[in-house]
């Protein structure tokens, strides 16, 4: 038996039929799924993870719009309010009316829609990018997180001197700015690229843009 592809599909949808036959399908796909009635019990599952936030492997959510009790759409406002969605792409599953709705849904960050009956094979292609994309964010997240473990390694003084090393100034300029000899910057900017694991003021730059702020 070939082994399952890395990645964990959510289905939550009120329908057992939908249910049993989209778990069906992803196991012919080799993909691994869980499903849930409803959205409560979606929520509960992810709550008793460590950090929803950061998942450990690549995951998505294929979520119906209406569900009795929390609606789907209720549902993805709650995860993107908790921050859970950005590396849980949600594919909705949806009827010919709520096409719309679902249109708005990708407009305001969903991933995806599909329509019901849905075709195998296209649900199956959707899943798959979404999963890419969710294995694109958490190594995002996991490199974000790497470079904050850097930085607070680096004392007050370092830090200061990052700063202005990632603004352009030169050792001179710093070392009058920071009331510091050229030489004490020289040795602070080594120490800084060393622990940043970098060789250059550029590459610097490049790791904590967007990564970092004073």
């Amino acid at each position: 038996m070939q082994p399952l592809i890395d990645g964990l599909i959510f289905i939550v949808d009120d329908d057992a039929s939908v249910r049993e036959a989209l778990a069906w399908l992803l196991r012919s796909r080799r993909l691994q799924s869980e499903h849930f009635a409803s959205a409560e019990d979606f929520e509960a599952r992810l709550a008793a993870e460590a950090d929803p936030a950061a998942p450990t492997q690549p995951r998505c959510l294929l979520l119906d719009v209406r569900m009795p009790g929390t609606s789907g759409l209720v549902l993805y406002e709650r995860l993107a309010e908790a921050g859970w969605l950005a590396a849980m792409p949600v594919i909705f599953l949806t009827g010919h009316a709520d096409v719309p709705t679902a249109v708005d849904l990708v407009k305001r960050g969903a991933f995806d829609f599909c329509e019901k009956p849905f075709s195998d094979n296209a649900l199956v292609d959707r899943i798959e990018h979404a999963l890419g994309a969710s294995a694109r964010a958490i190594d995002a997240q996991r490199e974000r997180a790497g470079i904050a473990a850097r930085v607070a390694e680096l004392t007050d003084r370092e830090r200061l001197v990052m700063q202005r090393i990632v603004e352009g100034l030169p050792n001179k300029l710093i070392a009058d700015q920071l009331s510091i000899s050229v030489r004490t910057v020289e040795v602070h900017r080594a120490r800084v690229f060393e622990k940043m694991e970098v060789k250059s003021a550029v590459e610097l730059a490049n790791l904590l843009r967007g990564n970092w702020s004073a």
